[in-house]
C-alpha cells in the first residue's frame, strides 16, 4: 500500500497580512513574508491624498484588496504585486 502525504493548498494569488503607509509609500506585507511597496503617485486618488489619509489604509477582503474609506479607493494586492498601476512612473 502506497501512503502518499497531501501537500499543503497554496494560494495562486498573494494575499496581504497588513498594510501601512510611510513617506508618500504604500507598504504591504504578503502572507508568504515578502513585504512590497510603491509610490503613491502611481494611482489618481493616492496620489492627491494627504499623509493622514494614505494612513488609513485597511486590509480587506481576506487580504485580497487594500482600502481607503475617505477618498473611496480600493486596489488589489494580486494588482500591486504584479505591478498593474494606473499612472506611469515620474
Amino acid at each position: 500500500m502506497n501512503s502518499t502525504t497531501p501537500k499543503p493548498s497554496v494560494s495562486a494569488e498573494p494575499a496581504a497580512l497588513r498594510a501601512w503607509a510611510e513617506k508618500r509609500m504604500v507598504y504591504v506585507e504578503l502572507t508568504d513574508g515578502r513585504i512590497v511597496g510603491f509610490p503613491a503617485i502611481r494611482f489618481t486618488r493616492l496620489k492627491s491624498a494627504t499623509d493622514h489619509q494614505l494612513s488609513q489604509v485597511k486590509v480587506e477582503l481576506n487580504g485580497r484588496a487594500l482600502r481607503w474609506e475617505e477618498i473611496d479607493e480600493d486596489i488589489t494586492v494580486p494588482g500591486i504585486v504584479a505591478g498593474r498601476f494606473q499612472l506611469p512612473p515620474s
